[in-house]
């Protein structure tokens, strides 16, 4: 009896311990989630951005040349077959065809026209050559009339004076009409040479006309004019050319080859980041498709101009991030992280921007584990952590949240709320200052 009673209390007594060491641990696990230190180190103050992969350089693959061809018309072509993007091709590869409807309707036109010019040419050339024969043969005819004219008046002269007169008379009638038929003569080739000249020049137009598009057609299969990967052209606002897709004569690109031992990341900084982000600052960028890996780079360049994208209120302005070195792994379209560079700060104090709280006062504080409500200078910072310049020493515990009974902290640090008050103060001076400025450059740049 004694021994069972023993073992049972001993039950309990192991139990109890039990419950008490699983509640300190999870007790310090919860701990553990709920507080953070403050870190001190190097500070990175950066702009992270998601991008896609471009090539640097392109070879661009285009529809045939038209638009300095006279007689060629046509406002659109649409793409009827294009090779799927990322295709490998050498030079001279099929690459895309296109519609040719409207072009062989009017080149059956032109073709038609010029038959008709052809025979219109010939006709007048037969007129031209029957007409001036026959008055060739008039002339020739009118020469002999006034030889036999000379000759009567010649073998007139023992006639009586009547007679002897009309023989003058027929001669010179004879040379009257010799030299009408002599200058319609002239007058009729002139306007024959004319006439065929004019239908020539039709003629050689129309030559020229289907000439051209003959070989604005045989261009409509396109192939590729180097090596490379096939990789669709972007329209303005970030569709892709591809089968359907119409083709305007001042922007004939169909496709690109692009380089691909030289990318660039080309991403969109929101107007609140752009001022940060200037050429040559450095760059960390990793790419989804192989998350393991990361790059260096560069900015490259900064746009001066921005742009609102599609389904978005706010502007952006496009940075493109040059990727050090060459991996064709890399392609065009890839998504890319990026994380570029703004400051590197040494030796600071910063925490997580979740422990830093701000009231109604705007003097931000932190709250530490021995209870106090900490009152600190802010420096920069970045999306994830701030900077802490006075009121709090590196390896404290904060609450990563906002703790329960904040009427059980104690005040701490309120010699720096003056400092607090008077940087705001020079802040927003500064501010008015540059609105000023702007406004005055903008009046001065209207008038």
């Amino acid at each position: 009896m004694k021994k069972t009673i023993v073992r049972t209390v001993l039950v309990v007594v192991i139990t109890l311990i039990g419950l008490i060491i699983f509640n300190r641990i999870s007790s310090k696990k919860d701990d553990a989630g709920m507080f953070i230190e403050a870190a001190h180190g190097k500070f990175e103050i950066t702009v992270a951005t998601t991008g896609e992969l471009v090539a640097e350089n392109s070879v661009d693959i285009k529809a045939p040349e038209f638009t300095q061809r006279r007689d060629v018309r046509s406002s659109h072509i649409k793409i009827t077959d294009l090779v799927p993007e990322g295709t490998e091709v050498k030079a001279g590869d099929y690459v895309a065809s296109l519609d040719r409807t409207e072009l062989e309707n009017s080149l059956k036109d032109a073709r038609e026209r010029l038959v008709t010019f052809y025979t219109d040419l010939e006709m007048a050339i037969l007129d031209t050559a029957v007409t001036m024969n026959n008055i060739r043969d008039q002339i020739s005819n009118q020469i002999h009339n006034v030889e036999e004219a000379e000759i009567t008046l010649k073998n007139s002269k023992y006639e009586p004076p009547t007679t002897i007169r009309q023989a003058e008379i027929n001669v010179e009638q004879a040379r009257r009409v010799l030299d009408q038929l002599k200058r319609s003569y002239t007058l009729r080739k002139a306007q024959t040479e004319s006439s065929i000249r004019h239908r020539r020049l039709w003629v050689s137009r129309f030559e020229e006309r289907v000439n051209d598009y003959d070989e604005v057609l045989k261009g409509f299969v396109i192939t590729a004019p180097s090596n490379g990967m096939i990789i669709y052209k972007r329209e303005r606002f970030g569709t892709k050319r591809k089968v359907g897709s119409m083709i305007n004569p001042m922007d004939r690109v169909v496709a690109t080859l692009p380089d691909l031992s030289s990318m660039l990341s080309k991403v969109y900084v929101s107007e609140v980041d752009i001022s940060k982000v200037v050429p040559g600052q450095e760059v960390n960028i990793t790419v989804d498709a192989f998350p393991a890996k990361s790059y260096s780079g560069s900015v490259f360049t900064v746009a001066n101009i921005g742009e609102k994208l599609p389904n978005s209120d706010s502007k952006v302005f496009e940075v493109q991030i040059k990727v050090e070195g060459s991996d064709f792994l890399l392609r065009p379209s890839m998504t890319t992280n990026n994380k570029i560079i703004i400051k590197i700060l040494d030796n600071v104090t910063y925490v997580p921007n979740e422990c830093v709280h701000t009231g109604i006062d705007s003097i931000p504080v932190v709250y530490t584990r021995n209870g106090l409500r900490q009152v600190v200078l802010l420096g920069d910072s970045n999306d994830k952590e701030t900077v802490v310049e006075k009121g709090l020493e590196p390896g404290t515990l904060l609450y990563l949240g906002t703790p329960e009974d904040l009427d059980d902290f104690k005040l701490a640090g309120e010699e720096l709320i003056n400092t607090i008050r008077d940087r705001e103060r020079e802040r927003r001076a500064l501010n008015e200052r540059t609105a000023v400025r702007n406004v005055t450059a903008g009046s001065s740049e209207t008038f």
